[in-house]
């Protein structure tokens, strides 16, 4: 069991100084002043110094500008096994005399825990690999180019058909953000990352005055790999328009072919169930099931926090392990759980380096890049395959129970028909149970595309129940 506090407020005339120097500082202090404690001590401490900037325009105006620039510090303490976390934004040497101190009180009135501690020194990482994660061009951007990047968005959209009649707002962000971990076993690194991003929602006029929404983005670390903003505000209205005259489908069992950006929802959901702490928990439905096959053979997936350029990459993770690339599926055999070090202890394993943090919590396990290896059909070949099915285009709702691997989502796509898309349907329900779903899947395309920090092709499962919800 842990503790958790805050700690004191931001000062506004704070020197500037390197996240790195400031985790090791903290670290430093914490060690001193439990200097006179007889048991086992360890800390670390995570520095966050970040740059968001932002602009939203609605109707060609334009509605907010954004420049933010904070600096946050985190420390955990464990002292023979009691853990305790305690976060600040204000980084004097004041503040952090406090948390070190409101962070040992804390631990002293925690339950311990066997398994708290840092991890093994030689389990962490040595090289400090940059994976091209900054992008001075993001860095440079000014708000000017931020406002025109959204504004040519909207207005690509808006001009797509006359039928878009209103929009829901287009949006340009970057992010500038430098991450330091530092701890009383001797490890120190830091590393500097960016990101971009650019969306548009905007609503189709069915002919009786109701509009139909839809929305589209793009998300990436290096802005030459951002898409360009005509082309995400011209699928945005094309998502919108091919929703027009939508109606519910009668309840059936048929095929449903996931585009890429629902399949990359489903790794995610994946990754949720090969979370160590859920095989701990036993409440994940593939407890017990490494090395059986589970999903078709068709379906490999791999997490990798490595591959350069990527939102989901890190040379190191929350507790200054090396990120390396975990098999998850392999031709369809399940391979094997993500874990931080806290949860490989409880289940007699090593951590596979996937643990994941802010500076005001404790380390967890997350995924970091989630990929679904390319299969060998076009996507217009698996549609032409399906005399009738649906072809999933949004998911909503919370249904899925990954304990027993019961899913059930509201959603809404198009119906194929004699192997064309046809009619829009929506207020739909599409469920089924995962490990059904994964040994469905009969056809995996080769058009993998990234959406944040997952990839996925189309893929088709040979039957779900689609029903009226």
């Amino acid at each position: 069991m842990s503790a958790a506090g805050r700690g004191a407020a931001p000062e506004a005339a704070t020197p500037a100084v390197a996240p790195l120097e400031v985790a090791r500082r903290v670290v430093e202090k914490a060690r001193t002043a439990a200097g006179g404690h007889a048991g086992r001590f360890e800390c670390d401490a995570m520095v966050v110094a970040s740059r968001d900037s932002s602009v939203t325009v609605r109707l060609q105006k334009l509605e907010t500008v954004k420049d933010a620039a904070s600096r946050a510090v985190g420390l955990r303490v464990i002292v023979d096994g009691r853990q305790a976390v305690v976060s600040s934004a204000d980084v004097s040497d004041e503040a952090l005399d406090q948390i070190v101190a409101d962070a040992l009180g804390l631990a002293a009135i925690s339950e311990p825990d066997e398994h708290a501690g840092l991890p093994d020194p030689a389990d962490q990482a040595t090289a400090r690999d940059e994976l091209q994660l900054y992008d001075e061009a993001v860095d440079a951007m000014e708000a000017r180019e931020r406002i025109d990047r959204a504004l040519a968005c909207e207005q690509a959209a808006l001009d797509a058909d006359r039928r878009i009649e209103n929009s829901g707002g287009g949006s340009c962000s970057t992010r500038v953000a430098e991450v330091a971990l530092a701890d009383s076993n001797g490890f120190a690194g830091s590393y500097l990352g960016t990101s971009a991003s650019l969306g548009v929602e905007v609503m189709a006029a069915e002919p009786d005055g109701r509009l139909r929404n839809d929305y589209w983005f793009s998300a990436e670390r290096q802005l030459h790999r951002l898409e360009d903003a005509a082309v995400v505000g011209r699928e945005a209205a094309a998502r919108a328009l091919r929703q027009l005259g939508a109606r519910k489908a009668g309840t059936t069992t048929a095929p449903v072919v996931w585009e890429p950006r629902m399949a990359a929802g489903l790794l995610r959901t994946i990754a949720n169930a090969a979370d160590g702490e859920a095989l701990y928990r036993r409440s994940t439905f593939l407890a017990g099931r490494e090395g059986d096959a589970v999903a078709s053979p068709l379906v490999s997936v791999g997490d990798d926090p490595r591959l350069p350029g990527r939102l989901g990459s890190r040379p190191f993770d929350g507790e200054g392990i090396a990120t390396r690339r975990n098999v998850l599926f392999e031709d369809g055999v399940f391979q094997t759980f993500l874990c931080d070090t806290y949860n490989a202890r409880r289940l007699g394993r090593v951590s596979t380096g996937s643990a994941v943090r802010d500076v005001g919590s404790l380390p967890g396990v997350g995924a970091g890049n989630l990929v679904m290896q390319a299969g060998d059909h076009s996507p217009e070949q698996i549609i032409a395959e399906v005399e009738d099915g649906l072809y999933l285009t949004s998911l909503m709702g919370f249904g899925i129970n990954l304990t027993t691997g019961d899913f059930s989502r509201g959603a809404a796509g198009l119906w194929i028909r004699d192997g064309r898309l046809a009619e829009p349907v929506s207020e739909i329900n599409v469920s089924g149970n995962l490990t059904e779903m994964l040994a469905s899947i009969d056809a995996v395309g080769t058009d993998v595309q990234w959406f944040g920090s997952a990839a996925a092709p189309t893929l088709r499962m040979s039957k779900l129940t689609v029903s009226g919800s």
